[in-house]
This record gives structure tokens, sequence and C-alpha cells, in this order.
């Protein structure tokens, strides 16, 4: 499998020699590869978040469905299609919208592949497929609705125990009064309706493809217990905590190891190498793109100099 370095030597090769970028070349060769092992239709979905994290439009938005909508057609929907998401997250309504979208378009044959990260929003979007492929670098997230850095449950949690702690001892709304007075209770409000969307979504959305098969009591067990890892607040997790695979597993989610077939994974990890040198080294920030080669880059101006990436192999 070619690594981290080894990629970065290929396109540099390729760059030399080439007038047309290298970065888009090597990448498209190897969505190609991918299609050919699978024989499913490939999307990949990846966001410059960790390279740019300062950059506006790197979550998930109503923007990336004009890009889903490009790379779908003339696809042939009857093969399915396989998801590769690396996201931080983003608006939940744009990921639900997105999902509909999907699903309209393949059905639940949707697979989701996370070589490192989806996150949040990510994480609602590969709950709503088929099943999930994860590898020993791969971590969902919580889907805890947030506004800005601010987290809908935790908010809700903290004034709940303002309220306790008041009506337990007076004098501690000297110390309550002062945060709790910046608070709207349209805001309050607004909280209360993300985190019942967010939670409803993923009972929905695991009931409608992921465990539609199975009796009812036993999927009713399963949701709660995803819903349980995923959505819930109770033992303090936080918005970027990072559920790594046996967790995943553990809370019932159907997870396909990638390490089980090898070359899946040599040609998923080499994929996620050439996207994250092309957000790294090129003004991309977000790339939306299938194994036609077909896709939508978004990028930042002023343009970016093209300098080797120094991470590990």
């Amino acid at each position: 499998m070619p690594n981290w370095n080894s990629v970065l030597r290929e396109i540099s090769v390729y760059q030399a020699d080439h007038n047309e970028s290298a970065f888009d070349v090597v990448r498209r060769k190897y969505l190609k590869r991918l299609f050919t092992h699978t024989k499913r239709n490939v999307i990949a979905y990846y966001s410059g978040f960790l390279s740019k994290p300062r950059i506006e439009g790197t979550q998930i938005n109503d923007e990336d469905k004009n890009g889903f909508m490009l790379c779908i057609h003339e696809l042939k929907r009857d093969r399915g299609l396989d998801l590769i998401l690396h996201t931080p997250g983003g608006d939940g309504a744009a990921a639900e919208s997105l999902v509909d979208y999907l699903r309209s378009m393949f059905g639940n044959d949707i697979r989701a592949i996370v070589p490192q990260i989806a996150m949040s929003a990510g994480t609602m979007i590969a709950c709503s497929c088929s099943s999930i492929v994860m590898g020993k670098e791969s971590s969902l997230g919580p889907v805890d609705p947030q506004y800005g850095s601010i987290s809908a449950v935790g908010l809700l949690k903290e004034v709940r125990r303002a309220h306790d702690e008041i009506l337990k001892n007076n004098q501690s709304a000297l110390f309550w009064n002062p945060i709790l007075q910046k608070i709207t209770p349209s805001f309050l409000q607004r909280c209360e309706w993300a985190v019942l969307a967010a939670d409803g979504f993923i009972r929905r959305t695991l009931a409608e493809n992921m465990f539609s098969a199975l009796p009812g009591n036993e999927q009713a067990a399963k949701i709660e217990s995803v819903c349980d890892i995923l959505s819930n607040l109770s033992d303090s997790k936080e918005h970027n905590t990072h559920f790594q695979i046996d967790q995943c597993k553990k809370a019932g989610l159907e997870i396909v190891d990638l390490e089980a077939d090898q070359r899946l994974q040599d040609l998923v990890l080499t994929l996620h190498h050439c996207y994250m040198h092309t957000l790294s080294n090129t003004p991309a920030f977000k790339v939306i793109e299938n194994h036609l080669g077909r896709a939508m880059v978004r990028v930042s101006q002023p343009q970016l100099a093209l300098v080797p990436a120094t991470a590990p192999a």
C-alpha cells in the first residue's frame, strides 16, 4: 500500500513531467481502482478542516448538495454507492436533506467508508447507511447539536442544574443569575428543538436502513444502544469525543472492518492520503468527487504554494 510519503512522491514525479494537476490525476487513478475493486459507485466527500481550520465552508452545508447532484448525474444507480466521508460535521438539517436525496437516488444501498474522521453531522450521514466501513484509525463522534462553540445539550443540562441548585438554596442564585441572564428563552427553545431533532433523526434513520431487517424488539434495543452512545451526554462526553471502531461495534452499529479486505484497505487509505495532500497543498478546502473524475472543488484565495508535506508515513 502506498503510504503518505510514497503518494507524495508519485504526485511530485507526475507534477514534474506534466502540465495538468498531478493531485487530480493521481487521486482519480485510485478512485477508478476502488470502483474496479468494489464494482460500486464511489463518491468521496472530503473537507479540509484539519489543514484549513479557519476557512468558512469546510463544514457540511446546503451547498454540498450541488456537488452530489453533479457527481450522481449519469451514475448507474443499481450499483449502489460507497460514500467516503471525511468531515468535522456541520448543519444537521443539511445532512438530513442530503441523506434524503441520496436515498432517493440509491435507495438503502449506500455504504459509508470512514478512513479517519466523520464527526457530528458526518456521523449522522454514516448512521443513515446500511453499514459503516471503519479501520483502526477511524472515528465517529457525538451528534449533539452545536451553536458555535455552545453545546445545546450541555446548555440545557447547565440550566437544569441551576434550577435545581436555586430551589435547594436561594443563595446560589447570586452565582447563577449573571449566567442565566445571558440566555434568552427563545435560545433555550431552539436548543431543545435541535436536541430532539438530532436524536429523532438518528432513531428514524437507523430504523429505515441499518436496522430495518431486525424484528421490532431487537431493533428498538439496538437503536437505544446507539443513541445512548452517540446522542446522550449524561456521562459528560465532549462534542469532540472520538468513538473508535471497537466503541462503535459495542454500541451496536453495523461496522465492517476495513482490514478484513486488504485490497480495499490499501485503496481506501491511499485515496485518503491523496485527498489529504490535495487539501494541504492546493487552494482546495472541500472536494466532492466520483470515480468518473467528475468533481466539485471549493477553493480559497489567495492561492497556496505547493509545499512537501511533513506528516508521518
